[in-house]
């Protein structure tokens, strides 16, 4: 597959998890994928990240060069897998609670690698070290992940927020509607899934949730 250059990425800036599209399959091939992610990001999604479960780790190196040759402008983050990030020369990676650690990468990663990292209970909070972010959920009810668990709430995702002391995004059921109550909790952002990538018109969803995220002043 051969190792891209990873793009510099000085310092972690928090802007970029404002609002984290998500994919959620290749119904219409990569091409289709990388064109709903522009929309999500002409609408303001500010980070993509490539969660493909089923498909190999060369699929996802190529698909992960066609979304950025597409959509440069935001950081893209490959789910789990840190090998496809760095072939693929993308910004970093977000690891769950069977992966490697984010102090473990740490330590073979170039320096500038994004990492972010999932926690859905007090037990997971320590495991969290050494990532950039933590995403928080379900923080509601969804059916976008068959292995999500039970929604958690806007209270509990704040109690979490506070005890990770990273910049924390809510994850799970996520609408416009929504939005207020996980800022107040202490978002620093939010990511979605069907609701960007399911919706007709990606661009307009992710403008309905990004007014909202910035009607807060937050």
């Amino acid at each position: 597959m051969g190792v891209a250059p990873v793009r510099s990425v000085p310092s972690f800036d928090p802007s970029t998890v404002r609002l984290i599209a998500i994919t959620d399959s290749l119904r219409d091939g990569p091409r289709g994928l990388a064109l709903r992610a522009a929309a999500a990001v002409a609408g303001g999604a500010t980070m993509i990240q490539l969660r493909l479960k089923e498909e190999s780790a060369r699929s996802l190196v190529e698909i992960a060069r066609t979304i950025q040759a597409m959509v440069p402008e935001v950081p893209l983050i490959v789910n789990d897998r840190a090998d496809v990030a760095l072939a693929a020369g993308a910004a970093g990676v977000h690891v769950g609670v069977d992966d490697l650690s984010p102090a473990l990468l740490r330590r073979v990663v170039p320096s500038g690698f994004v990492i972010g990292a999932s926690v859905g209970n007090d037990e997971e909070v320590a495991r969290a070290a050494g990532a950039d972010y933590v995403r928080i959920g379900p923080v509601f009810a969804t059916g976008s992940k068959s292995d999500a668990g039970a929604a958690i709430g806007p209270v509990r995702f704040g109690e979490l927020a506070r005890r990770c002391g990273l910049p924390s995004v809510a994850i799970g059921g996520i609408t416009s509607e929504r939005v207020p109550s996980v800022l107040v909790a202490g978002a620093a952002g939010v990511a979605v899934i069907s609701a960007l990538f399911g919706a007709p018109d990606p661009t307009l969803a992710a403008r309905s949730i990004r007014n909202a995220l910035d009607a807060t002043g937050r």
